[in-house]
């Protein structure tokens, strides 16, 4: 097992730099960049959101030149009155000045020892941007993760026990439901119904802790973190879980109906004995399967909208933020920790399929 782990740490080398070059390249021809975003910004056409006010040192200096380019003689568009030099001054600021190899090698160089360099827009270095964002990602992503399998492979095994019963239809009627209805809007429901909206204020409505929670002992800002987390949490989990909760279903009742569940139980077997000491293995894989991706999207993606009705600064709304305002540093360092994130955790899985079912020999396998 050892050798396969290695193999596979070698392997998300390449697969890291494939990730890198494609978005790259195709930041490379995407329309618009920092120093089209602070040349409307001077222009006075740039209508969206910049955190931190991006080229504002800039801006007092870009009139100032003696000479001014006209709108044929300039790259970039909206840049016809503004000083040659200035614009200059602005790709050597964005590391635009050298040609697109040597950016792309000196990123890889820099991701290797995981320095990010210093945000676009924002007067802080990425990966201290990223430890600032990272718990409250970290907070909904894994509890999310966490209850979502607790509840789900229980329930769905249950369900799979008494396919037919009538536990199996109400139940299956809540799920869908449940699968059926966004996040977002659950989040808005939950809002008006217990954070005060129209009814009961129960739950806080943003952050994830409060104001004076520094102040508590220890075991109340374990319950205020809590408290704070019910509501987007259970926003969150509600579509996964159901899905979580069929997958489940489904994969043991394909199990439990083949030839060697008979087999079992003409030996003797109880009904407990066959379904966790053969069942359970073989069902479980595919359940298993899905970890990974399931663990990434609610990690960082399935968060944005979450995070904007909650008024949580993560990582989902950062990523969101940073593409819109071309801060190419911040994207691309978040890409990096979500591929590398990703490929860990498919790893993790791997080795898990190993401990499910001893069977599975991965050094027998080529990767």
């Amino acid at each position: 097992m050892s050798a396969y782990i290695v193999r596979r740490l070698l392997l998300m080398i390449p697969t890291l730099l494939g990730i890198l070059l494609v978005s790259f390249i195709v930041v490379q021809f995407a329309p618009g960049g920092p120093v089209e975003r602070v040349i409307a910004q001077l222009s006075g056409n740039d209508t969206s959101r910049v955190p931190g006010g991006g080229g504002g040192d800039f801006g007092a200096r870009g009139g100032q030149g003696g000479s001014s380019i006209d709108a044929g003689s300039s790259k970039y568009r909206g840049a016809q009155g503004l000083d040659p030099e200035f614009i200059k001054r602005l790709e050597k600021q964005f590391g635009f000045d050298k040609p697109a190899p040597e950016r792309f090698l000196l990123m890889v160089k820099n991701f290797a020892t995981f320095d990010f360099g210093k945000s676009y827009f924002r007067d802080i270095s990425v990966l201290q941007l990223i430890k600032e964002k990272l718990p409250v990602s970290m907070s909904l992503g894994i509890w999310m993760t966490l209850l979502t399998y607790l509840i789900s492979i229980p329930l769905g095994i249950r369900k799979a026990v008494s396919d037919g019963s009538r536990f199996d239809s109400w139940t299956s009627g809540i799920i869908i439901i449940g699968y059926a209805v966004p996040g977002f809007l659950v989040a808005i429901f939950l809002i008006i119904l217990f954070a005060g909206g129209s009814y009961w204020d129960l739950f806080p409505l943003r952050g994830l802790t409060s104001d004076n929670w520094s102040q508590f002992p220890w075991w109340k800002k374990i319950l205020d973190y809590f408290w704070h987390l019910v509501l987007p949490i259970t926003a969150m989990m509600l579509s996964s879980f159901a899905t979580m909760t069929l997958l489940t279903k489904n994969s043991f009742l394909d199990e439990i109906k083949k030839q060697y569940v008979l087999t079992a139980r003409a030996k003797g077997c109880t009904p407990r004995q066959t379904l966790y000491g053969h069942v359970f293995r073989n069902a479980m894989l595919i359940v298993i399967a899905g970890f990974p991706s399931a663990f990434v999207h609610a990690f960082f993606s399935g968060t944005l909208l979450i995070e904007t009705i909650f008024s949580l600064d993560g990582m989902g709304l950062l990523s969101f933020e940073s593409v819109l305002n071309r801060d190419y540093p911040v994207v691309f360092a978040n890409l990096y920790i979500f591929a590398l994130i990703g490929l860990v955790v498919n790893l993790i899985s791997d080795l898990t399929y190993t401990w499910v079912d001893p069977r599975i020999d991965f050094e027998t396998r080529e990767v």
